[in-house]
Formats: C-alpha cells, sequence, structure tokens
C-alpha cells in the first residue's frame, strides 16, 4: 500500500488533506482513484493511518480515515550520520540507503580532504534536495519519520553536536585493533542508544583530524582489512549497529 506524509494541520478530526507534490504523484503517477486506500502518516507525531480517498482536485487529495495503525517502522536506536562530504551523487545515495535502513539524522561535514566544496550561495537548494531525497526514501520503505538531513559543519564543530550521544564512532583505515562489535559492548546494556557515526569523505580523515576527533572521546573503530568507498561504508557501519541492536533480522 502507498504511503505518504502529512504535517499536522493536514489533519482535521477524520479527514487528511495531502497537497503540493503528492497530488500529481497520486493523480497522474499511481494513477489512484476514489475509494482507493493508502497510508498517512502524521509526521509531527509518526501516527499512521488507514485512509481512504475521498476528493481528487488538481490542488489537493482528500482522505476519509478508515483506522489509527500500530507505529512499528522505526527502531529504538537513534543513529546519526556525520558524513564527510562526497560528490553529489554519491551523498545521494548515502541519504537513500541509511534512510532505509533506519537513520534518524544526517549532517554532511566538511573536511580537508573533501573534494567537492561547499557553495553557500546554493546550499539551500542542496539541503532541499537531500531533504526530498530522504522523504522518497522513507515512503518507499514504509517508515514513520523523515531522517532530517542538517546544514553542513565544520569537522571542528562536531563536538557541539555529540556532546550527549552514548558513544560516537569513526570509521578509519589505519586503525587495526578496536573493532565496532567490541566498540558497541561499552553500550550494549542500554535499551534506548543515541549513536552518531563519522565518516570521511573520499579521500579519507586526516590523521591530524582523527587525534582531534579522539580529543571529544569519539572512539576509532575499523571496518575490517578491506578500504570502502566513502558511500559504502556509513551503509555497512548503520547496518551493522541496526543488527547489533536487533533491529535487523
Amino acid at each position: 500500500m502507498y504511503k505518504f506524509f502529512v504535517t499536522e494541520n493536514q489533519v482535521n478530526d477524520n479527514i487528511i488533506r495531502i497537497e503540493e507534490d503528492d497530488v500529481n504523484h497520486i493523480k497522474n503517477v499511481l494513477r489512484l482513484g476514489i475509494d482507493e486506500e493508502i497510508t498517512v502518516c502524521d509526521i509531527s507525531n509518526s501516527i499512521n493511518y488507514l485512509c481512504k480517498i475521498t476528493e481528487l482536485d488538481n490542488r489537493f487529495v482528500n482522505c476519509k480515515i478508515i483506522d489509527k495503525l500500530e507505529n512499528k517502522n522505526e527502531t529504538k536506536t537513534y543513529l546519526h550520520i556525520f558524513q564527510g562530504i562526497p560528490k553529489a551523487e554519491k551523498m545521494e545515495t548515502i541519504i537513500q540507503k541509511t534512510t532505509e535502513i533506519g537513520v534518524s539524522e544526517i549532517t554532511p561535514v566538511i573536511m580537508n580532504r573533501c573534494v567537492v566544496k561547499v557553495d553557500n550561495k546554493n546550499v539551500d537548494k542542496k539541503i532541499l534536495r537531500w531533504q526530498k531525497i530522504a522523504e522518497i526514501a522513507a515512503k518507499q520503505s514504509k517508515r514513520d519519520k523523515i531522517p532530517l538531513v542538517n546544514y553542513p559543519i565544520n569537522i571542528k564543530n562536531v563536538y557541539e553536536k555529540i556532546e550527549d550521544y552514548d558513544i560516537v564512532l569513526v570509521a578509519y583505515e589505519n586503525e587495526e585493533n578496536c573493532s565496532i562489535k567490541n566498540a558497541l559492548k561499552e553500550v550494549n546494556n542500554k535499551k534506548s542508544l543515541k549513536i552518531a557515526i563519522i565518516i570521511g569523505p573520499e579521500g579519507g580523515i586526516e590523521e591530524k583530524e582523527i587525534e582531534l576527533l579522539k580529543s571529544y572521546n569519539v572512539k576509532v573503530v575499523t571496518l575490517g582489512k578491506r578500504i570502502l568507498r566513502t558511500e559504502t561504508a556509513p551503509i555497512v557501519l548503520a547496518s551493522v549497529i541496526m543488527y547489533e541492536f536487533d533491529e535487523m533480522i
């Protein structure tokens, strides 16, 4: 069943009004009609509703709420990816795939070896595009929340974002001893976790950046004997974390 997201002000009594891009998608792409059923999620509280389409217009689609559905598609683990900014198509892949896995938040990070430079003139458009990719991936994977894509920050300012996390991991190719499994043993007795992971760009993370992160009490881990691409590493690390805490079977 197709899923759509709305905000709180679009839910009135037992009627939900879907607007903007989703209207065209429902009418002209999916070709849904009156009385067809869809799932609608209120992103302000993650409540899902089973709905029946009652009215189709060029500006909106009205749906009648049939039932409230159990929320069961979100993980107990809050996972935040700090991603060294790679080339555009790679960043889009990272956002799409980690959204499907269950990541809650993504922050692009400016590092010394980033090939792509942040253009302040176009950063708003880029964030809007990245957020839309997260929304589409959340719909496809039937999630109850859309991951937040933040504005880029400098690696020197990462410490401002990670103070309240249970553990922060940084994947580093020169680390040989500390595995992800061993690092996570420090927090495996907690029921609800906030975990952050830091991934370098195409050229990797410089040694002086690793030393900086260590001063923030970040745990440096290895991803194994093989070197992973920047777009592969967050997918692998996110999957391992979710599996470790029984979020994936």
